[in-house]
């Protein structure tokens, strides 16, 4: 199945186990870091002052942040570069703690993720719910997005969508919810060969051309 050209210009990429496997650790604690102040907040705000929260985490490297201080974050809490939620601030040592443990059991965060089959999203999204900080809800589809790994979100017009068709009358955010979409999802992908994020953004572009 192929898509119409003005469709595929606007389809997510969606990374390769190898260049999952190959993308740093920190490079995933820096995605995961702007995906947490993203929530709630103007996203254009965050792109704005992102090399500054690149400075003032020093690169955001893991093995370094899941030990830190308790006083550098209250230094970076008046660092004007970033946006100074102490809250969020305080995600990023947990986080780090996250990204470490599952590098060492797995060689590499990036690896952990590649190994992680797309057809258990859900497996996934709790997992890292469980696991890091603030990380349940739309934060981490969208971590796993700007990664690449080929998930699906809930965005409000993909729910509506799934929805409008009767394929799920569950919560949207609940557990049920997401293991309707999932079901839904894998269903498309075996019957279409795309890849989840593909379906996600097809679907959610269903609701923007009304």
């Amino acid at each position: 199945m192929k898509e119409a050209p003005a469709v595929q210009a606007r389809l997510p990429k969606v990374a390769s186990a190898q260049q999952l496997a190959e993308l740093g650790d920190d490079r995933y604690l820096a995605t995961i870091t702007k995906c947490v102040f993203r929530a709630g907040f103007v996203w254009r705000i965050i792109e704005a002052k992102w090399d500054g929260f690149e400075a003032a985490f020093s690169g955001f490297v893991p093995l370094y942040w899941q030990q830190v201080p308790p006083e550098r974050l209250e230094d970076l809490a008046r660092d004007e570069r970033i946006v100074r939620n102490m809250q969020k601030i305080a995600t990023v040592p947990r986080n780090a703690m996250m990204i470490v443990d599952a590098s060492e059991a797995h060689g590499s965060f990036g690896q952990f993720l590649a190994n992680w089959p797309a057809d258990d999203q859900v497996g996934l999204l709790l997992w890292l719910k469980k696991h890091g900080a603030r990380l349940g809800g739309a934060s981490a589809q969208y971590f796993l997005r700007m990664v690449g790994w080929d998930g699906f979100i809930l965005s409000p017009d993909v729910v509506a969508a799934l929805q409008n068709h009767q394929l799920m009358d569950a919560t949207p955010g609940s557990q049920k919810a997401l293991k309707q979409a999932q079901s839904v999802f894998n269903q498309w992908h075996q019957q279409t060969q795309l890849p989840y994020a593909h379906l996600s953004r097809i679907l959610s572009m269903s609701i923007d051309a009304r």
